[in-house]
């Protein structure tokens, strides 16, 4: 059994969270089931995140698209051969609706 998720990094929550302060507490929570979790595929993520999504950015990576509360969008790329998340965007909804992050990654 592989051991805990490795979330890369702490520091990007912790900017988003003083950014942000009423992503404070959901982004808390979901820092504490991620880092618990051993998922070894995207299904397993939506079971734990039913609203996870899957996205392919222009690059062609697919990342992994995480819902903060209705407010804020959590994008993500989650090795799972690894057991590593790295968080690439914090983005208010109406930030993640205009598109324009899928170009940038």
């Amino acid at each position: 059994m592989h051991g805990l998720m490795r979330i890369i990094t702490r520091k990007f929550l912790e900017a988003a969270k003083r950014t942000h302060a009423k992503a404070r507490a959901p982004l808390d929570h979901w820092f504490r089931i991620t880092r618990a979790a051993q998922w070894r595929d995207f299904n397993q993520t939506r079971k734990t995140f039913a609203h996870a999504d899957q996205v392919t950015a222009k690059s062609g990576r697919i990342v992994t698209v995480f819902n903060i509360t209705n407010d804020f969008r959590l994008i993500t790329a989650i090795h799972y051969n690894r057991q590593e998340v790295f968080t690439m965007r914090f983005l208010t909804h109406a930030e993640y609706s205009k598109n324009t992050w899928i170009a940038s990654l």
